[in-house]
């Protein structure tokens, strides 16, 4: 019997997991980072399982450590994109999630220009279900990577302090950091320009700021947004150089945190304009590459939790996330 039982059938947000699932999710996970840094180590845990990366937006980071956290542990992969399947060609959502049901997929991520697409696929499709990112909303994993990098760096995350920079405002990785780190004690700061952030941002529990400079003091982890230019319709910043000036990342800004702040980015990064180029590859305190290898050991323990129900042949519960 699992140490905490995991109340939910899909993986759709943060938001609804308690801080015990979180943590169970990430101690499972420290045990993945030590398998797959053994090299060729693979598990057979969803041996005969088929897992279907379903994506709508173009990604490298997330599908790909997708599909290499379900081929470790043993079952079939396939990628499929908007641009190679039916979707092109005009067929809905809803006529998507009829087709995989009928081809019995078991675990099926979802990766969506829409927030809340996936939480309407998964009321649709017999699978497991695991958010991929959905428009603005969530991006689950994600979060969890960073609080995984987090943790092992730092030993913990109550009472850190953690400044979030950027397009808040477009950010899906945002606001799944802001709940995990909430609910995991941390205390939580947002830094962007008056325009990228979202309206009434404090009643998710931070500090909000528009002066980097104060919204780093003292600072434990430094995360950075990427400015989501696909995602603006209209004009929210006078040019990325500006952006640069009061809102990149150098070392100048980066002095008010604390001389052992870790500095993240879920990538991918665009230089010199949320971050130097020499920050971003400061050996001492980056932890950008390490958030990468984290993403494969996190999706492999999300996918053996909430699998747990399929290889046991019991009913699972499902409770809204």
């Amino acid at each position: 019997m699992p140490a905490v039982p995991f109340r939910h059938r899909h993986l759709l947000g943060i938001e609804g997991l308690s801080a015990a699932e979180i943590s169970e999710i990430l101690d499972i996970a420290e045990q993945y980072v030590e398998l797959n840094r053994r090299g060729g180590a693979k598990s057979a845990l969803l041996r005969g399982r088929t897992m279907v990366n379903l994506f709508f937006e173009s990604s490298t980071r997330t599908r790909t450590s997708f599909e290499l956290a379900g081929k470790r542990l043993g079952a079939d992969v396939i990628n499929m994109s908007s641009e190679g399947s039916s979707v092109k060609k005009g067929e809905t959502l809803l006529d998507t999630a009829i087709t995989l049901n009928a081809m019995h997929v078991d675990v099926l991520v979802v990766r969506h220009p829409e927030s809340g697409a996936v939480k309407l696929l998964s009321d649709k499709v017999n699978s497991v279900v695991m958010n991929g990112g959905d428009g603005q909303h969530e991006h689950p994993t994600q979060a969890l990577l960073d609080a995984l990098t987090i943790r092992r760096r730092k030993g913990r995350l109550q009472g850190l302090i953690v400044t979030i920079c950027g397009d808040v405002l477009h950010s899906r990785v945002a606001r799944s950091n802001i709940h995990l780190l909430n609910t995991m004690g941390a205390r939580v700061r947002v830094v962007a320009p008056p325009t990228l952030l979202p309206g009434a941002i404090e009643r998710m529990g931070v500090e909000a700021h528009t002066d980097m400079r104060k919204g780093l003091a003292d600072a434990d982890i430094v995360m950075m947004l990427r400015l989501q230019n696909e995602r603006m319709q209209g004009r929210y910043v006078p040019s990325t150089r500006e952006y640069f000036r009061f809102f990149g990342l150098d070392y100048e800004k980066l002095d008010a945190a604390k001389p052992d702040a870790l500095i993240m980015h879920p990538g991918p990064m665009n230089r010199g304009v949320e971050i130097d180029s020499e920050v971003a590859d400061d050996f001492g305190r980056s932890v950008i590459q390490e958030q990468v290898e984290m993403g494969v050991a996190v999706r492999m323990a999300c996918l053996e939790i909430l699998t747990r129900a399929l290889r046991s042949n019991a009913p699972s519960v499902e409770v809204a996330n």
